[in-house]
């Protein structure tokens, strides 16, 4: 499914191909909120990294998040996650360690994306209190990532477009 995005300023459109457009997961980890507000909602839809098409490419800016975790020294994640220099607005995220992979964000997609049978709200350790994290039927709740990945639950839920 070809999905079209862009940030609030439209200083960068793009478009790829997703072979899982329903978002999946709302993210509450440090990085996702502070990085992309509140619940994040980031790497929940997965895309064919070469079907990127990019215009406004000279706007982009990327940030290696900082990985904190308690007991362990702190590291730059070799993960991408592109932005608007301009706005702010977040993009997508790329990780060389799956380079055939990338992870727009729903809020930067355009087009209407189906509703999701269930949502994972991930990462529910590191949500402040004053987060209101939806519960009851269509809502599973995971202290930290799911055992599911993406691609698994997408094909669970028959949403997987090869």
């Amino acid at each position: 499914m070809l999905l079209k995005g862009s940030c609030h300023c439209r200083a960068v459109t793009f478009s790829v191909e997703a072979m899982s457009p329903a978002p999946f997961m709302h993210c509450h980890c440090s990085i996702c909120r502070k990085t992309a507000g509140s619940g994040g909602y980031a790497i929940n839809l997965g895309a064919h990294a070469k079907s990127l098409k990019v215009e406004g490419r000279e706007h982009l800016r990327i940030y290696h998040a900082v990985l904190r975790e308690e007991g362990q020294p702190d590291q730059r994640s070799p993960a991408e996650r592109n932005f608007c220099g301009e706005c702010g607005s977040a993009l997508w995220l790329w990780d060389p360690r799956w380079p055939e992979l990338i992870h727009p964000h729903a809020s930067a997609i355009d087009t209407p994306l189906p509703r999701p049978p269930e949502v994972v709200e991930a990462a529910l350790a590191y949500a402040p209190d004053w987060v209101d994290v939806p519960s009851g039927a269509g809502h599973i709740h995971c202290q930290t990532w799911p055992a599911e990945s993406l691609e698994e639950w997408h094909r669970r839920h028959g949403l997987l477009s090869e």
